[in-house]
């Protein structure tokens, strides 16, 4: 069985790296993106079979990004999980207007996150046990 491709949009490096250890461990293939205008480039190239989205990044935001890859009929199906510091109610309103599949607030618990992965993605939590 084929490993899911995941694209990871951060621009802290450090935190990418550490979520980047955390799905290799949960047994999916990762991607990295530092930036929106990347992020865009990868989900058009790599096809991902989901992203894991900061909003606040360099050349072009989160949001924005969600909204192209969103209300593109080729990239549209492609679940977004936005992972980000912006905890108010209206960002998170925002996020999921643009089309986020979920929401995700920082600091976060790991087991969270994989857990929405693994739902959105329709696979099991316990995959790895």
């Amino acid at each position: 069985m084929t490993k899911k491709k995941i694209l990871v949009v951060e621009d802290e490096a450090e935190l990418t790296g550490a979520i980047q250890i955390r799905l290799e461990q949960a047994g999916y293939e990762v991607l990295i993106a530092y930036d929106g205008q990347e992020a865009l480039e990868k989900a058009r190239t790599e096809n991902p079979d989901l992203i894991v989205l900061d909003l606040m990044l360099p050349k072009i935001d989160g949001y924005k990004v969600c909204r192209m890859l969103k209300f593109d009929e080729k990239y549209k199906k492609i679940p977004v999980v936005m992972l980000t510091a912006r905890a108010q109610e209206k960002d998170e309103n925002l996020g999921y207007e643009v089309g986020a599949d979920a929401f995700i607030t920082k600091p976060f618990k790991y087991q969270v996150l994989l857990a929405k992965i693994a739902e959105l993605l329709g696979e099991s939590v316990f995959k790895s046990l």
